[in-house]
């Protein structure tokens, strides 16, 4: 077994059971436990916008546990039975863990499912989280990718989650070459469906959002924003400007989606997306809908029941006489990642536009509020410090009980 010198603790982002509430904890360093096991210092984590919904309780149990599910990192050991990684490599961590043996596509909920969702809580599978100095990553030869020396962490960041999220949602609209595209919501995900659209050979690319600093990102990859609380309903502008509306629509919010009077209104992009696209065309549906299923079947504990439900009106007349097709679900990370490393290697994206702040990882909790108020579009934490320059962790007050700061 390959091994390296280490102190004992580390600092780590717990979610505690508290809305609205993330703590920063010096707790034990993990050790490897099976043999195909790794454990990686994390250099870069990043928040994203299902840590809100931990944030928010909907997703967050009763029951403490680390969060987080994008970070990029440098190996510092590894099992007997890994093969394919070594000290020392940079990985990529894939936001769902598992096992390599073929699956017939993600799912979280299932109980026996050999697959893991970081940071997620035990509902998903996954108390180890990555907005932490180190990590124990599980199945490690199928759950990291290499990556090269070069290029800043924020370039790879983007691919842990974001990017292949962004990608399968435009596979899912039934995406080609030289198609118009509406993408609803300019959070990383939207803003990566976007930028993948236009990637991949998109004619036009709308984004609809309502927050200034998202739209401005949308403009800057050549998107024209649309801000749906000014000038109309989204539908509304995008028909005027195209009176035959879009071949692909892409709802990259999901259940939390606001009306264009900012309230909430669980239906209301699907009903949008079905207006504006056009006869023969398609809708990718990647933003979450699952929490009301989370509550009912997964939540141990569930702090925050959701006024959300797992079923919702649907114009399901004008999508049938439109003959429009839509799919939904969980991304394929790991059938991604390979063309999308080498489209950032080649040059030929460069996604790290998204972020917009960096946060040591003791300021998480004052990040965790900013992202919510959205103050940040996305942002990154810093890890492990080099062992160069690591300082020995101690646990405070001589107590083997997790301690540190609170995000109140």
């Amino acid at each position: 077994m390959e091994t390296s010198s280490k102190t004992g603790f580390m600092r780590a982002v717990q979610w505690e059971g508290n809305v609205r509430d993330m703590s920063v904890n010096i707790i034990p360093r993990p050790k490897l436990i099976e043999p195909e096991d790794a454990v990686v210092r994390i250099t870069t984590s990043a928040i994203c916008g299902s840590d809100l919904h931990i944030y928010h309780g909907l997703f967050g149990t009763e029951e403490k546990f680390g969060v987080g599910h994008e970070a990029v990192g440098i190996v510092e050991e590894v099992g007997p039975a890994v093969d394919f990684l070594k000290p020392g490599d940079r990985v990529l961590i894939l936001a769902f863990a598992e096992d390599g043996n073929l699956l017939p596509k993600p799912s979280m909920l299932v109980t026996d499912q050999p697959i893991i969702g970081l940071g997620l809580g035990g509902m998903f599978h996954g108390d180890t989280g990555l907005q932490a100095e180190y990590a124990r990553i599980p199945w490690a030869d199928s759950s990291l990718a290499k990556l090269p020396d070069k290029l800043d962490d924020k370039e790879w960041l983007p691919l842990t989650d974001a990017f292949p999220t962004g990608w399968t949602a435009i596979d899912f609209s039934g995406f080609e070459p030289g198609d118009t595209v509406a993408v609803f919501g300019a959070g990383a995900i939207g803003l990566m469906a976007a930028y993948s659209a236009i990637i991949r050979g998109a004619a036009h690319v709308y984004v609809i959002d309502h927050v200034a600093s998202r739209l401005a990102k949308a403009a800057s990859i050549g998107a024209q924003p649309i801000n749906f609380t000014r000038g109309g309903k989204a539908s509304d502008q995008i028909l005027a400007l195209r009176p035959q509306g879009v071949t692909r629509a892409i709802d990259a919010v999901g259940e939390v989606c606001l009306n264009d009077d900012l309230k909430p209104q669980q239906d209301y992009i699907l009903r949008e997306a079905v207006k504006i696209t056009t006869s023969g065309g398609g809708i990718g549906v990647i933003g979450v809908h699952i929490t009301a299923l989370v509550s009912e079947f997964g939540g141990r504990g569930i702090v925050h029941k959701p006024d959300l439900k797992a079923e919702i009106k649907f114009p399901i007349a004008e999508a049938w006489i439109k003959g429009i097709r839509i799919q939904g679900g969980l991304v394929d990370i790991k059938g991604n990642i390979k063309a999308l490393v080498e489209l950032v290697k080649s040059g030929r994206a460069r996604p790290g536009f998204i972020f917009s702040n960096e946060y040591s990882l003791e300021d998480a909790p004052i990040a965790y509020r900013r992202f919510e108020k959205w103050e940040e579009t996305k942002v990154t934490l810093k890890g492990a410090r080099k062992p160069s320059d690591e300082q020995t962790l101690e646990l405070r007050n001589g107590s083997k009980g997790a301690s540190g700061t609170n995000g109140a």
